[in-house]
């Protein structure tokens, strides 16, 4: 069982030519959870998304940086980032894509929808108040049909198994 008042929370953010958004992302999650640590785990960015993460912590605090020297796959950066977590004693992972589609505003309610004793929770584009931006049509009828499937084979009891908010 976690202590919740000892607890650590780290948040996992794998970046790729994320320069436009990072510096955002972070400031909204360091707002939303200021007690959290950050990690970007960054795929050899060559827009310099590392550089502005490495200035931004100096001014923002508690985050890391994970460079990696290619790009080796969203799964992998976030196996890697898990990694590194665990091999440091976090208690809570939030792992969330950092261009912005997911809302660092909901991270409190997804930590507490944890604390009720949960594994995992997910947050889903497809619940009253969700949404998805620039999506084109066929992007979101692969999204659907790939989460029906995976509900079906799998027999399990979720609506969007593709989150990359968790």
């Amino acid at each position: 069982m976690i202590d919740h008042v000892n607890e650590k929370t780290l948040v996992i953010l794998p970046t790729y030519n994320e320069s436009l958004n990072i510096e955002e992302v972070l400031r909204k999650v360091r707002k939303s959870i200021p007690s959290s640590s950050i990690l970007v785990v960054d795929d050899g960015s060559p827009d310099g998304t590392a550089d502005l993460v490495s200035a931004i912590s100096n001014e923002i605090g508690n985050i890391q940086i994970l460079k990696r020297s290619e790009k080796s796959g969203l799964g992998n950066a976030c196996k890697a980032g898990f990694e590194w977590g665990l091999d440091r004693g976090y208690d809570i992972f939030v792992e969330m894509d950092s261009d912005l589609s997911h809302d660092p505003v909901e991270m409190p309610r997804l930590i507490d929808e944890l604390r009720q004793n949960k594994d995992l929770v997910i947050g889903s584009r497809y619940i009253k108040g969700g949404q998805i931006l620039k999506w084109s049509v066929i992007r979101r009828l692969l999204s659907r049909y790939g989460n029906y499937y995976v509900r079906f084979m799998l027999r399990i009891p979720i609506h969007d198994a593709t989150s990359g908010y968790r």
